[in-house]
């Protein structure tokens, strides 16, 4: 039977040397009998453990650096060799950081902390990355950052980013079945008499903002929006004779990747149709999908809903679809007009709450003439026919209002009235022929109607990729603190860096069951950060001791470190 533990600190002299032993005694049928014990040394070895991070001693100071995003991309990074392919297309001959380290840094930033130039240093020091590339943060001053910008040609940029994508395609096995492709601009702060600069043209950039803009052309997988190919273009630019420019460099670019590859169909919206695009896309490798602006077809909307069929068959319940061969620019095609019920209703909504807003202006403006008839108004400028014209057309300019709003502008008493009424007809019409259809057309003859609506549906992918790069807070184009044309194509590049290595992040976040947007993927990788504590040593001389860990884990954060094998990357 067993009695009482008994815990005591034995001493041993072995040659004039006295050893120490913790032990554990119990008395078993009771006799004293060692249970356990463990060697703890001499007296000088316990006093420093003592005084060392498992002991009493308090820590001098702890250092907190960013360490799960950074660590996982540049786990991406390497596993590309991003830093070695940029280096053999510009070699640098001086010491100091390679360009390759540079763009690299300026694309890990880009992903995490967009920031300027002049920042970077001061984050860099902030991350693990001060042990992982051999750079001191002092070398990345904003001059130093232009220094090795300047060595990056666009001959040279063309060149890695093709290898790169070569690379991409045969290490991660991306499915190059739908290639989408799509173009939009980004808007700048560059001052209007900057004559320096090409690029960015003054123009209304896709988000409203009449400054100068610069274009980016992008072409990404369905798989995860990986970007395959970019090029930086004038903003004021049209899609359409961009993508003409274009295509020559889309078909070099399909025959650096295609190997293996018997099939890509490449995806492209409206905006970039034209008989010379058509004709080159025609002769070109690619297979393609794209679309037809609706009103330009009034025959094909016209089409009565009894000849549509159900697409849920092919797994799309709320679409129905209308299929037939038809000449597009001179070409004959299949051509598809699909009707989906939630973008009926979506467009609905959205045209009633402007139809609403119309009325309501309208109704106004016409009470304000009646009172300026009456009389009830005499101060100020008295309204002309002209201006009033000017002003309906302003507030009907938006799509579909003209043809929705019948106005009448006439003269009493040398004052301008108004009458106006909605066209319920027209409303009727718009809700039977239009609302709710796309129309598709394509040269893949042999594929069934779901492919062809799930192929062009995938053109979301290089929408979202063009959100994400717009968001202010991970992979963000603005603010771009460059103003000449050079410059400015770098700074894109770096970019579509980012965007490659947190794209490929999330699919191979996918790939093990773990599915986050980018932003959230790098929120949770952000929060995970290294803790370093530092213990005063022992003796004279003391060599501090430091212990490494990560910061506290949610479970979410847990699983991406464990997943991503972070714990590599621990120092110590």
């Amino acid at each position: 039977m067993y009695d009482i533990t008994m815990a005591s600190l034995t001493a041993k002299t072995v040659k004039g040397r006295t050893y120490y032993y913790a032990r554990e005694c119990k008395r078993v049928d009771g006799k004293p009998r060692i249970v356990w014990q463990q060697y703890l040394g001499r007296a000088d070895d316990i006093i420093a453990k003592c005084r060392g991070p498992e002991g009493w001693a308090p820590p001098r100071h702890a250092i907190v650096a960013d360490f799960g995003a950074v660590a996982a991309l540049y786990d991406l990074a390497r596993r590309l060799e991003l830093v070695e392919l940029i280096d053999r297309h510009v070699p640098k001959r001086r010491s100091g950081p390679s360009v390759g380290t540079y763009l690299l840094v300026a694309a890990l930033n880009r992903c995490v902390a967009p920031c300027s130039k002049a920042s970077i240093g001061r984050w860099f020091g902030g991350t693990i990355l001060r042990r992982l590339l051999a750079v001191e943060s002092h070398q990345f001053t904003s001059q130093r950052f232009w220094d090795n910008m300047d060595r990056v040609s666009r001959s040279a940029i063309e060149g890695i980013e093709g290898e790169l994508a070569r690379r991409v395609v045969q290490a991660f096995e991306l499915d190059l079945g739908r290639l989408l492709f799509d173009a939009t601009n980004f808007f700048t702060f560059i001052d209007t008499f900057n004559e320096r600069c090409t690029l960015a043209q003054r123009g209304k950039g896709k988000e409203g903002r009449a400054l100068r803009v610069v274009g980016l052309a992008l072409l990404v997988t369905a798989d995860f929006h990986v970007p395959l190919f970019h090029r930086t273009y004038p903003g004021n630019q049209p899609d359409a004779p961009t993508f003409s420019g274009l295509i020559d460099d889309l078909v070099r670019r399909y025959r650096q990747m295609a190997k293996g590859t018997e099939h890509i169909t490449l995806i492209f919206d409206k905006g970039n149709n034209s008989f010379d695009n058509l004709e080159a896309v025609g002769k070109s490798p690619y297979h393609f999908i794209g679309s037809l602006v609706p009103t330009q077809h009034p025959d094909l909307l016209a089409i009565p809903d009894s000849r549509f069929h159900s697409l849920a068959p092919d797994g799309l319940p709320s679409v129905r679809a209308y299929r037939t061969p038809q000449k597009v620019f001179d070409v004959e095609r299949t051509v598809l007009v699909t009707y989906n019920e939630n973008l009926y209703i979506t467009q609905s909504r959205t045209l009633l709450r402007e139809i609403a807003k119309r009325q309501e202006k309208l109704q106004t403006l016409q009470q304000q003439l009646l009172r300026r008839q009456r009389g009830s108004v005499r101060g100020g400028k008295p309204p002309t026919t002209a201006g009033v014209r000017k002003q309906i057309d302003t507030l009907l300019a938006a799509r579909h209002m003209k043809d929705l709003f019948k106005i009448e502008i006439s003269e009493k008493q040398g004052l301008p009235t108004l009458s106006y009424r909605f066209d319920q007809s027209a409303w009727g019409r718009l809700q039977r022929t239009l609302l709710g259809k796309t129309i598709l057309f394509t040269d893949n003859a042999d594929w069934s109607d779901g492919e062809i609506v799930r192929g062009y549906r995938s053109q979301y992918h290089v929408e979202g990729a063009f959100r994400q790069m717009k968001d202010p807070d991970c992979i963000s184009i603005r603010p771009q603190f460059h103003w000449t044309d050079q410059k400015i194509e770098v700074h894109v590049f770096c970019c579509v860096l980012a965007l490659l290595l947190c794209s490929l992040l999330q699919r191979e976040l996918h790939r093990q069951g773990i599915d986050h947007s980018i932003r959230r993927m790098l929120e949770l990788l952000s929060g995970i950060r290294e803790v370093s504590v530092v213990y005063p040593g022992p003796g004279k001389h003391p060599k501090p001791t430091i212990q490494t860990t990560a910061s506290e884990m949610s479970s979410q954060q847990r699983q991406l470190f464990d997943s991503l094998n972070l714990q590599q990357h621990l120092s110590g």
